[in-house]
């Protein structure tokens, strides 16, 4: 999607989370890995990294391909291996790929690894990472996606309309195959793995950034698993033209095969968004609540803070905006499922939710861009 002003100053990344377990315990343990670009028209041989004070001292944007991958819990760390774009080799159209040296991602495969040692960690604070290391070789299939729509029309994405853009081509996704973590295995299988897959381009980042998403789901009316199920939030203050849309998110419950749609672009819906973040001594807290005129969904989430991260990125203007953008993996909730009947609500179903993505972070001010 780096085209036009996008290619001198935006980002374009694909986001993979899911869960693995233990090849010795089975104990699970959730992974994300991430392929982010940045900037292709200000390369140079070596990756131009936004932190670095000279650089910002030379007025130097970013531009490089990170390779991010981590896991969360009480162990969580962030790695990131920085690539310049002549060692890059990616796919302009659809289907997607994208490769430099052993790491590739693609539509239906992931492969790479990242090895970090505490030295260099401590000596390059503009890598933004952690030490540690990290292989893997997963397939994926992708079996559910969120097509937002949302300024990811042609016309308005050729306008450059919006800020930041999000497709969950993958909201619902099935992994497979095995993940190496500092000596430990881990194996990943489709029943077990929970997958996400997700999309986001453009010039600069939300404030706030929500995003919650799972389809580890039971039901409370039932018991049972609900097997064709998935949630997904995203979104927080979007920009059209430079002007914010105040507190917006998008969302969707697809749950057993129908789609209850939240999306406030689709105009015709009518949706209404109240959410709330609470940051306590040793957890947080989201509650947000959506109604369109067919439905309401009303969603919490909790998650320990010893099992997320403070995960970093600078923005393509090189600006590190997002000092306390909370993630994490562990979440668990509850989200009440409502249809409109009349005046009143009828309960689709309550249902209890573990392993969920969860994002939360703002900043006081917003810096021109």
């Amino acid at each position: 999607m780096l085209h036009g002003p996008l290619a001198h100053q935006g980002y374009d990344w694909w986001w993979h989370s899911f869960t693995a377990q233990d090849a010795v315990t089975g104990e699970d343990k959730p992974f994300f890995i991430e392929f982010y670009v940045c900037n292709p028209a200000l390369a140079e041989d070596e990756p131009v990294l936004g932190q670095l004070p000279e650089n910002q001292a030379a007025g130097k944007k970013p531009s490089y391909l990170m390779v991010k991958a981590g896991t969360w819990g009480e162990d969580a760390c962030q790695l990131h291996r920085f690539f310049a774009w002549k060692d890059v080799s990616m796919h302009d159209d659809a289907p997607y790929k994208i490769e430099a040296a052993d790491c590739l991602a693609s539509e239906t495969m992931l492969k790479g690894s990242i090895n970090i040692t505490p030295e260099e960690a401590t000596f390059h604070p503009e890598w933004m990472c952690d030490a540690g290391q990290m292989s893997w070789d997963l397939t994926i299939d992708k079996q559910i996606a969120f097509n937002v729509g949302y300024g990811a029309s042609k016309p308005l994405r050729d306008a450059e309309a919006f800020a930041m853009y999000w497709h969950a081509e993958g909201m619902k996704s099935a992994y497979s195959g095995t993940i190496t973590f500092n000596g430990k295995q881990y194996t990943v299988t489709q029943e077990k793995c929970y997958g996400y897959a997700d999309k986001n381009w453009g010039r600069d980042f939300t404030t706030p950034w929500v995003w919650l998403s799972s389809n580890c789901l039971v039901s409370k009316k039932t018991g049972q698993q609900l097997h064709n199920s998935v949630f997904d939030i995203g979104g927080g203050r979007p920009k059209i033209y430079f002007v914010p849309l105040d507190r917006r998110l998008l969302g969707v419950f697809y749950y057993e095969g129908k789609e209850y749609d939240f999306n406030f672009s689709h105009l015709h819906l009518m949706v209404k968004t109240a959410f709330s973040f609470e940051e306590h001594e040793n957890e947080v807290i989201w509650h947000v609540r959506q109604e369109s005129i067919h439905a309401v969904m009303e969603t919490e989430v909790h998650c320990l803070k010893k099992d997320m991260l403070q995960i970093n990125y600078e923005a393509p203007d090189g600006s590190k905006r997002h000092k306390r953008l909370w993630n994490g993996g562990n979440g668990w909730g509850t989200i009440k499922l409502y249809d409109k009947q009349g005046d009143g609500l009828t309960l689709v179903d309550e249902v209890e939710a573990t392993h969920i993505g969860c994002e939360y972070g703002e900043y006081d001010h917003e810096e021109p861009y």
